[in-house]
């Protein structure tokens, strides 16, 4: 049989035989080697073509080669009718009608000529016109897909395209009207495509895109078979809402190098679509993937948290399902905002109905791959907890599915979480920005609690902060304040825009701190700041110990950190002015506390503890301990009062000299015998401190009297 084959396709004569017999006989092969081409035997030579080409020959070879592309896709294009013509005939007519389009579509995305996409757009009207209801009662993703395709050719430069893809728009529009006697999940999602197209393309002409949504204005109010229906109303207020959403990309591109406005913005668009769960969705990933390429993990994660959470609230009004989250409430434990999500379950639109969470994010498999998208962000941010807690709620789902694969391969993640939890772990750093002034049309009278990467500096922050706004507004405009005190508008220059930077740190309470132990709880869902500014009876900032007050300023944030945005408003401030024996009592408890932390410190560090016990016992310590018992204990108070802060303050020398002896133990313990003698020293200086602090320790002040009763 193979004789016979190589006897039909060479021929027992001819010059095919005689060409392939000497190609044989040529070869280094052998003449029995069946080889038409080796790469390792190919010499190349160089291309014959003259490199000296000129201008109108190389516009004629481009002319010659686009030409071509055209008419193969055209051919494809003939193709596609040919297939559509024999449809109605076809057993599997859903699927291959399905797979036409897509073809369609991926054609129409390839960047081919204004000719072929004239023609290509003609094929698309009659196919939604013959099988309507592929888009509007079966494949709703396909018709996302279509709208997106439209829109962005109504954006094009090229006037031919932008008419021919509003009116492919419009008859999509016309058609779904006429199916279901309403066209709300055409618009839909013709809205979820262009906040899509704004969240991710630059390349969107957004004068372009205004001329084609007034084509489809122009489209309904001359459309005499429904001039009289409710239609062209609709046609209108999708048109406005279109036009609000690329306002507000406007806006977007003004801010393109501002991140902190940009994420306002976009939350601020999200925040608006509050009861449309699709497009506030959309809007949700747009802010995940913004975080994402600027390095916030920690934020996009919780975007996407937000997002399942969305998605988890919609789920249970369409059925409860045991393996599935109870909506936002499951989510509380990963984050305490969540909770925003729930207020979108009121809305007069019932899920399922008019297109609304028709999406395949708005699934059992979407809900996974939001959850799952957490998890990996928080991982790369470092938040190990967070991912067990993401963990919790995918781990169910897995297992009502008997996916024990996926399981597998979820504890071994989780396994290496909980490895790393032992790595040292830098959190995000905090500082309060306050804006005054508007010069140039900035905010006025705002504050903000910013969260910065960790190990930022306050010069760091400060200098982008002016950076930035002096490019915006001026060199001779944006000012920085320098200090924390409080801001006096009277002295400001009402041309001018300050801004004000101050570090904070996370506020806690005692029993905040009972209940949050390790690190991360001390960083995770964060909403209370504090900043402490020095002052004077006098004005001065620093002066005697008599005389040193201390305001603490407390910020609280409208929302907790991390949150799905960097930035967040101040709501509430309270200020609390501190006495001079206030001010002393605190500095004490932080010295012992010092001292406390370098004793039990694990594995001990010497340099460390010798440190702190020099700035507790030293002699030469200025304002040390010694002084700060004379100048506050040396007497009684005269104001009943104080005599609770004089019994405070005895108590926490006290204590301090106590930490001091068992810092000196643990010392002692530590040092070689080159250091001895500079123990020794240490040793004889907290002997004299005792000693000092002895008799004004035991001074005590009287009890208060009791309260008067009243008869």
């Amino acid at each position: 049989m193979r004789a016979r084959l190589e006897e039909a396709i060479l021929g027992t004569v001819g010059a095919r035989r005689d060409m392939v017999r000497r190609s044989r006989e040529r070869s280094p092969l052998g003449p029995h080697e069946n080889v038409r081409w080796r790469k390792s035997l190919t010499h190349w030579r160089p291309s014959t073509e003259r490199p000296d080409k000129t201008k109108e020959e190389v516009e004629q070879e481009v002319l010659v080669e686009g030409n071509l592309v055209t008419e193969a896709n055209l051919v494809v294009l003939d193709t596609l009718e040919i297939i559509a013509q024999t449809l109605p005939l076809a057993e599997a007519r859903d699927s291959l009608l399905g797979a036409l389009l897509r073809v369609l579509l991926h054609s129409m995305a390839c960047a081919p000529s204004a000719l072929y996409l004239q023609h290509s757009l003609a094929t698309q009207r009659a196919l939604v016109a013959k099988f309507p209801e592929l888009l509007f009662e079966e494949d709703a993703e396909l018709g996302a897909e279509l709208c997106l395709r439209l829109l962005r050719l109504c954006g094009s430069h090229v006037a031919t395209i932008r008419a021919h893809a509003s009116a492919s728009l419009y008859l999509l529009m016309r058609q779904g009207y006429e199916t279901a006697h309403s066209f709300a999940r055409v618009k839909l999602q013709v809205t979820l495509s262009l906040s899509t197209l704004v969240g991710t393309s630059r390349s969107l002409s957004e004068e372009h895109l205004r001329r084609s949504l007034r084509t489809l204005l122009t489209y309904a109010h001359d459309d005499p078979e429904l001039h009289h229906s409710p239609f062209p109303e609709q046609v209108q207020d999708l048109v406005f809402n279109l036009h609000m959403i690329l306002t507000d990309t406007v806006k977007m591109k003004e801010h393109q190098e501002d991140p902190e406005m940009l994420i306002d913005l976009m939350y601020r668009i999200a925040k608006g679509y509050q009861n449309s769960p699709d497009l506030r969705l959309t809007w949700l990933q747009s802010m995940a993937q913004t975080h994402a390429a600027r390095g916030g993990h920690a934020e996009s994660a919780q975007c996407l948290v937000h997002g399942a959470a969305l998605v988890a609230e919609y789920l249970s009004l369409l059925e409860d399902r045991r393996h599935l989250p109870v909506g936002c409430v499951s989510f509380q434990n990963i984050s305490s905002n969540v909770l925003e999500e729930s207020a979108v379950a009121d809305d007069v639109v019932t899920p399922g109905e008019e297109g609304v969470c028709s999406g395949q994010l708005f699934t059992e498999q979407g809900l996974v791959g939001l959850l799952q998208q957490a998890a990996d962000a928080f991982t790369a941010a470092g938040l190990y907890e967070a991912v067990n807690e993401v963990y919790k709620l995918l781990i169910p789902i897995h297992e009502a599915n008997r996916d024990h694969t996926r399981l597998a391969t979820l504890h071994g993640q989780l396994q290496d979480a909980f490895a790393r939890l032992a790595q040292p772990r830098m959190f995000g750093t905090y500082f309060r920005v306050g804006f005054y002034g508007g010069g140039g049309g900035g905010p006025d009278e705002q504050e903000f609690v910013y969260k910065e990467p960790s190990l930022t500096k306050l010069p760091e922050i400060a200098h982008r902060l002016e950076e930035f706004y002096a490019q915006r507004f001026g060199d001779d405009v944006v000012e920085i304040i320098k200090d924390s005190n409080p801001v006096d508008k009277a002295k400001l220059e009402p041309s001018k825009a300050y801004i004000q930077v101050t570090y904070v740190e996370p506020y806690l309470e005692a029993y905040e701190l009972r209940e949050r132990v390790t690190d991360f709880e001390r960083s995770y869902g964060l909403r209370r700041f504090l900043f402490c500014t020095p002052l004077t009876p006098g004005g001065r900032a620093h002066g005697e110990l008599h005389e040193q007050l201390k305001r603490k300023t407390l910020l609280t944030t409208a929302h907790a950190f991390p949150y799905i945005k960097t930035r967040i408003n101040v709501v509430h401030k309270e200020e609390i002015i501190l006495t001079p024996i206030e001010v002393a009592i605190e500095d004490m408890q932080k010295k012992t506390q010092e001292l406390a932390f370098a004793t039990r410190q694990d594995p001990a560090d010497p340099k460390m503890l010798q440190m702190v016990l020099q700035g507790c016992v030293g002699t030469t310590v200025n304002q040390g301990p010694l002084e700060v018992a004379q100048v506050f204990l040396a007497e009684i108070p005269q104001d009943p009062k104080l005599y609770r802060h004089h019994n405070k303050l005895r108590l926490c020398f006290k204590d301090f000299t106590k930490r001091c002896e068992d810092a000196l133990r643990k010392n002692k313990a530590l040092i070689g015998p080159d250091q001895r003698e500079y123990h020794r020293e240490l040793e004889r200086n907290y002997q004299r401190l005792r000693e000092a602090l002895q008799p004004l320790l035991n001074r005590r002040a009287p009890p208060l009297p009791p309260p008067t009763v009243i008869p």
